[in-house]
C-alpha cells in the first residue's frame, strides 16, 4: 500500500520517471529483506541488454541525415509526386513523414526534420499557419510506428519479443494510420480551398528529383531490407544507418563536416542518456512488482470488470490515452508492460498485437496537450501558441482514434506479415 501511495504521489507532482519507479522500490528495499545490492545489480542488467544500442544509432542517422539535406530530397520527390493535389504540401509532409521515420524511429525527431522545412513552405502557399503545424505534428506520430521505431525496441526487450517481428507487425498499421491521416488532410484541405502547386505531374519532374535523390531514398531499404532478408540483426542495421548516411552526407552530397557530426552527436547523447538510467531503475521495478504479485492483482481487478479480449483492450486503450496526456511515452511503454502484458496474454492477445497496440495508443499522447511534444516541437519551428494548434490537431487526433479501433478489433492486420514470412 505505501508502495502504491509513493508511486502515486511521484507521478502526480511530476517527478522524473527514474526517480518515480526508483524511489517507492528503495522505500520498499529499506523496509525489507531484500539486501540494497540487488537493486546495483538491476540497475546493471537494465542497460547490460543488446537490442538497446538499437536507440542511439538510429537517432544518431536520423540527425545526421537531417543536416545532410536528405530530408530536403525526400521532400523533393513526395512533392513531385503528390503536389498537385488538393492540400498537396499537407501529404507531402505527411509522407515525407512515413519515410523519414523509416530511417530514425523518433516522433518529435520526425516533426523537427520534416517540419522546418514544409511547415514554412504551407504557409507561403496560402495555408493556415495552424493546419500546417497540426498536419506536421500529427505526421511526426507515425515516427514511432513505421519501423524501425524506439518504443518498439523498449517492449521488445520488456516483453522478451523479437524487435525484428515487431518491426514487420508495424508496417501495415503503419501504411493504415499514414493513409487515414492523408485523407484527413485531404478532405480538410479541399473544404479549406487549399490547392496544389499549378504545375499537374510530371514525369519529367518526378524522375529528375528521383535521380538526385537516389541515394537518399535508398536508406531506409538498405537499413529495413537488411534486417527482413536476415543480413543484419536491427542493432547492426543502426550502425549501417549512421555510416550510409555519414558517406552521404560527407562523400556524395557533401553537405556535412565534422561540425555537424559533433552536433548530431550531442543531440543523440541528450535524447538517449536519460534512456540509459530510466531501463535501469525500470528492470528491478519491474522485477519488484513480480516479487509483490502486483501483475497479478492488477489483472484480478480488471478481469472482474470484464474477461472480453476487446473489450480488455478497449478499457486498456482508453487507461493509456489518458496516461499518454502526462507520461512520455517511453516511461509508458517501461512502466505498463510488465503490468499489463501478464494480463493480457492470459486472455489470449498475441504479445506482438499487444505491442503494436501500446505503440498506436502512444501516438495520441504526442498530440495532447500538457505533454504532447510533437506539439511543443511544431510550436517552435511555427511560432504558435499551445492552444492555437492543440485546437487545430483535433481532427487528426480523432483519425488516429479511428485507427486505434481498426488495428484493436482486426489483430490480423498486425500479424499478417507474419503470417505470410512463416
Amino acid at each position: 500500500m505505501v508502495f502504491v501511495a509513493i508511486f502515486t504521489v511521484c507521478l502526480l507532482l511530476g517527478v522524473p520517471v527514474f526517480a518515480v519507479l526508483g524511489i517507492p522500490t528503495l522505500v520498499e528495499l529499506l523496509s525489507g529483506p531484500i539486501p540494497l545490492s540487488a537493486l546495483a545489480h538491476s540497475m546493471y542488467d537494465g542497460v547490460d541488454k543488446f537490442p538497446l544500442l538499437a536507440i542511439p544509432s538510429f537517432v544518431l542517422a536520423g540527425a545526421i541525415m537531417a543536416r545532410a539535406g536528405i530530408t530536403a530530397d525526400i521532400i523533393a520527390v513526395m512533392r513531385a509526386v503528390v503536389g498537385g493535389m488538393h492540400g498537396g504540401l499537407a501529404i507531402v509532409t505527411i509522407l515525407s513523414c512515413i519515410f523519414f521515420a523509416a530511417i530514425s524511429g523518433s516522433g518529435p525527431g520526425t516533426v523537427a526534420a520534416i517540419g522546418t522545412l514544409l511547415i514554412p513552405a504551407m504557409v507561403q502557399d496560402g495555408y493556415r499557419k495552424e493546419f500546417a503545424g497540426a498536419v506536421a505534428a500529427s505526421g511526426g506520430t507515425l515516427g514511432i510506428l513505421i519501423p524501425p521505431s524506439n518504443p518498439m525496441i523498449v517492449y521488445g526487450v520488456l516483453a522478451s519479443v523479437s524487435i525484428g517481428d515487431l518491426f514487420i507487425a508495424g508496417f501495415v498499421p503503419g501504411a493504415l494510420m499514414g493513409s487515414l491521416l492523408m485523407a484527413c488532410a485531404y478532405l480538410i484541405a479541399r473544404r479549406s480551398g487549399y490547392r496544389g502547386v499549378a504545375q499537374p505531374f510530371e514525369w519529367g519532374v518526378f524522375l529528375g528529383s528521383l535521380r538526385r535523390g537516389a541515394f537518399s531514398l535508398a536508406t531506409p531499404f538498405i537499413v529495413l531490407g537488411g534486417i527482413y532478408l536476415g543480413v543484419f540483426t536491427p542493432v547492426e542495421a543502426s550502425v549501417v544507418a549512421v555510416i550510409y548516411a555519414v558517406l552521404v552526407g560527407a562523400v556524395v552530397k557533401r553537405t556535412i563536416g565534422p561540425r555537424a557530426i559533433w552536433e548530431s552527436l550531442t543531440e543523440a547523447s541528450t535524447i538517449c542518456g536519460g534512456l540509459v538510467v530510466i531501463m535501469g531503475t525500470a528492470i528491478f521495478f519491474g522485477e519488484f512488482l513480480a516479487l509483490e504479485q502486483i501483475p497479478q492483482k492488477v489483472a484480478s481487478a480488471l478481469l472482474g470488470l470484464t474477461r472480453d479480449p476487446q473489450l480488455m483492450l478497449l478499457l486498456i486503450a482508453g487507461i493509456l490515452i489518458v496516461l499518454g496526456t502526462f507520461m512520455e511515452t517511453l516511461s509508458t511503454v517501461i512502466i505498463l508492460t510488465p503490468i499489463l502484458l501478464p494480463l493480457v496474454t492470459q486472455l489470449g492477445v498475441h504479445p506482438i498485437h499487444f505491442g503494436i497496440l501500446l505503440v498506436v495508443t502512444s501516438e495520441i499522447g504526442f498530440l495532447t496537450p500538457p505533454l504532447g511534444v510533437n506539439l511543443f516541437v511544431a510550436c517552435s519551428i511555427s511560432g504558435l501558441r499551445l492552444e492555437q494548434i492543440s485546437r487545430a490537431v483535433l481532427p487528426f487526433i480523432v483519425t488516429i482514434c479511428v485507427g486505434l479501433l481498426v488495428v484493436l478489433f482486426w489483430p490480423e492486420l498486425s500479424l499478417v506479415l507474419l503470417e505470410l514470412r512463416r
